[in-house]
């Protein structure tokens, strides 16, 4: 069987051969459904599991549609976070300068001077988040007459009631006919048809509904009162054979106290939180992202979009509030066909949650032991599996 290519996608030769520069020779099946419509000019709305590959299925046909001549904006991508946004710039740049396109990333918590100095000299596309974007329509002239493309990233989360308004107003601001694209790992139903406002006979690219988390992810549950957490948390960081975790609290407060308890008992561990300085968290993930830190210690702001493919244990210290805030937190794992390890600490009161996970994804955590990591792995992702193959993927 011969493998696709992005040439057979409508992907012209020259950006096909950049794509091959960086690893991309071959595309996911998400890829393979959203380009050929992204080129055609369509809505749509594509959903897939964590790790599929979906930035690079907005931005690969977004770059070719890019008019060179044209030094202004015609791409627009909104994401939740800063730090989201920062490495949508990172994946999307590793093309588009190679090919002749300028992008350009702003956020809040930055020389604004600098970003409008920037878009002055010219920016094709654009990655932003809702509030620095704002603040600079309302104070500054931005042209968005040439913007051919609006790109919510992290749908169901940009789509919530704290971004309607946001959204809504980003969406009056442009006047001509444009495509919008929607992209997220998940897709509650009551978003969708919000989402849909936005969007004029649009499609819905569903796959691997049935796995929204890898199937390549062993899922483990620890039950622990709060006041033994802490130690079986450190008894897991210094027994397991782990490369690279990241370990959720739901609090900032949760974070940095869980910080000061086992930076004296474990080595190259940091934590982050939406609360520190910009700077500082951008130096903090490029050093993850450089192996300096091994465990790091954070709030949801890691949970969506972030890819540090060397990650190979997610940890739960507190289970989160929602199922689908844990198949995004579990989806930094198990990356592009590599396998993951996600061990959740539950206590009583999270029961709700833990069922939620198990009747709405068909995921039943194996109990966690010490005793037997490898051939423990193994059962439980054979358990994993038979817990999808009750579900069949949506067409």
């Amino acid at each position: 069987m011969i493998e696709e290519n992005f040439t057979d996608l409508g992907i012209n030769e020259e950006l096909a051969a950049i794509l091959k520069t960086k690893g991309f020779e071959h595309p996911t099946p998400i890829q393979k459904q959203t380009i050929p419509l992204i080129l055609e000019g369509k809505d749509l709305i594509g959903q897939a599991e964590t790790g599929s590959g979906k930035t690079a299925a907005c931005a690969i046909p977004l770059i070719q549609q890019i008019d060179k001549e044209i030094n202004d904006i015609q791409v627009l991508v909104l994401t939740p976070t800063r730090e989201l946004a920062l490495q949508y710039l990172d994946e999307v740049s590793s093309f588009a300068t190679p090919y002749g396109v300028t992008p350009f990333v702003i956020y809040g918590g930055f020389n604004k001077d600098i970003h409008l100095a920037k878009l002055k000299s010219g920016v094709q596309i654009l990655v932003a988040t809702p509030g620095r974007l704002i603040d600079i329509i309302h104070n500054h002239y931005l042209a968005l007459e040439n913007l051919k493309t609006m790109v919510i990233d992290e749908a169901d989360e940009m789509l919530k009631m704290g971004f309607i308004e946001d959204v809504d107003f980003i969406k009056s601001c442009i006047v001509q006919k444009h495509q919008t694209l929607l992209f997220s790992a998940t897709m509650p139903e009551p978003i969708k048809r919000l989402a849909m406002k936005y969007m004029k006979g649009a499609v819905h690219i569903k796959l691997n509904m049935a796995q929204s988390v890898p199937v390549n992810l062993s899922h483990y549950v620890i039950r622990a009162e709060r006041g033994s957490k802490d130690n079986t948390l450190s008894e897991i960081l210094l027994k397991e054979d782990i490369v690279q975790s990241i370990i959720f609290c739901n609090t900032r407060t949760r974070v940095k106290t869980l910080f000061k308890t086992l930076q004296q008992k474990i080595k190259n561990i940091d934590y982050l939180h939406g609360g520190l300085e910009q700077n500082l968290r951008t130096r903090i993930i490029e050093k993850f992202r450089a192996k300096k830190i091994k465990f790091l210690i954070t709030t949801d702001v890691m949970a969506r979009g972030i890819d540090v493919r060397s990650v190979s244990h997610i940890i739960n210290y507190d289970l989160p509030k929602t199922s689908e805030s844990y198949v995004h937190r579990t989806g930094r794992t198990a990356r592009l066909g590599k396998k993951g390890t996600a061990i959740s600490m539950m206590t009583r009161f999270d029961e709700d949650v833990y069922r939620e996970i198990r009747e709405k994804y068909g995921i039943n955590p194996m109990p966690f032991s010490f005793s037997a990591p490898s051939g423990g792995q193994k059962v439980s992702r054979e358990h994993h599996h038979a817990g999808h193959s009750r579900i069949q993927p949506s067409a």
